[in-house]
């Protein structure tokens, strides 16, 4: 999708934690590498965290999440259960929280929807009748239909709780597992694996769940 850019391979976490280490030592090249690793996939998380209700705070987050980084590099220290990139999207995270709150949409009734129920799910694989990913090879239409697709699934996005959009960020666009994005928001690993599955299951209704009969690639104009 052309708006929903690949998910980049994640750099090594001993490499990581080397430069951390590094850049305590006042190493400022260190710090140079650090970013270049992780700032492309840690804005977008920040800007698709916040969503287009708070788009105008994005920046905000996420200088505010390095300059915690630059403040801690003499303080953090490599562990099992913390890798550096698990620790800086889970500043990251905590920043988006705090601008959701002063905002007053983090607790309002519309952020906090019920997970009362089983969530919608489809009957066969959902949107089994799309085009192959666009390629190299992809006719014009094919190429028309996912720019198509990938900015109605980032609208979808936009419309998901926060609670819930941070688990699918973290898991399906960010590559953590769902342990892993459990902990870096302080859940138990049920509730972080049931608010992935209506998150799932929100995007499914809104994206259509089908292609239907009048959205082949021919009607995207």
């Amino acid at each position: 999708m052309a708006d929903c850019p690949a998910m980049m391979p994640e750099p090594p976490a001993d490499e990581d934690a080397a430069l951390m280490a590094a850049f305590g030592a006042g190493d400022a090249r260190a710090f140079d590498e650090l970013y270049a690793r992780h700032h492309r996939a840690l804005y977008r998380f920040v800007r698709r965290s916040l969503g287009s209700a708070l788009a105008a705070q994005a920046d905000e987050v996420f200088q505010d999440t390095w300059l915690r980084v630059v403040q801690a590099r003499g303080r953090w220290r490599a562990d099992g259960a913390a890798r550096f990139r698990t620790w800086l999207f889970t500043l990251a995270h905590h920043r988006v929280i705090d601008q959701w709150r002063r905002s007053g949409r983090e607790l309002s009734r519309d952020t906090l929807q019920s997970e009362d129920g089983e969530p919608f799910e489809p009957a066969d694989t959902p949107w089994s009748h799309w085009p192959a990913p666009a390629g190299a090879a992809a006719s014009h239409e094919e190429r028309l239909f996912w720019r198509h697709a990938g900015q109605r699934l980032l609208d979808c996005l936009d419309q998901l709780p926060p609670q819930q959009k941070a688990v699918f960020l973290l898991h399906h666009e960010d590559g953590f597992s769902v342990d892993e994005a459990a902990r870096m928001l302080a859940l138990g690993f049920e509730t972080a694996k049931s608010r992935l599955r209506y998150a799932m299951s929100k995007l499914r209704t809104c994206m259509g769940a089908y292609l239907p009969a009048d959205a082949a690639p021919g009607s995207w104009r």
